[in-house]
């Protein structure tokens, strides 16, 4: 039987191939995730997600590091992504702390932990920096992610 870890690791050795296939075969059929940019999703949102990400990455790395068991259920690990944010052109690295909840060898709940400001940073340049912090600047980026995630999700359904 595939232990916690075994779970885990799968899903971001997949993650740094960009293969979200393998990535979502980790998740149970209803998974909820949430992190900054794209708040809640809930089960094929958040496969689709995964696939998006996967599909525009551009220059992109991950490392994995410190998978922790806090519990039978209840694990996290630190995770770091490094790319190159499509609309501005400009490098990322984006330091990320994820806990999970895993049942029967599978991740149930993701949620992704990281300052959204820091991210803004890097990702938007002088606009990020000096609005990055504000809740206007972040409600808009996580809008704009929701929105590309929708437009998405509408064209893979419609194929």
């Amino acid at each position: 039987m595939q232990t916690n870890t075994d779970t885990i690791t799968k899903f971001y050795t997949a993650f740094q191939k960009l293969d979200y296939q393998t990535m979502n075969s980790c998740y149970s059929n209803d998974i909820v995730f949430n992190d900054p940019l794209f708040g809640l999703l809930r089960g094929d949102e958040a496969k689709y997600m995964w696939e998006m990400l996967c599909k525009n990455a551009k220059d992109f790395s991950l490392t994995f590091s410190n998978i922790e068991l806090l519990d039978e259920e209840y694990a996290t690990c630190n995770w770091v992504a490094t790319y190159t944010f499509s609309k501005t052109g400009r490098r990322v690295v984006n330091h990320i702390k994820a806990y999970m909840l895993l049942k029967d060898g599978l991740i149930v709940e993701h949620s992704d932990a990281f300052k959204i400001s820091k991210w803004a940073a890097q990702a938007l340049g002088f606009k990020g920096v000096l609005l990055g912090w504000s809740g206007y600047m972040k409600k808009k980026i996580q809008q704009n992610a929701r929105k590309n995630l929708i437009k998405f999700i509408e064209k893979k359904t419609s194929e």
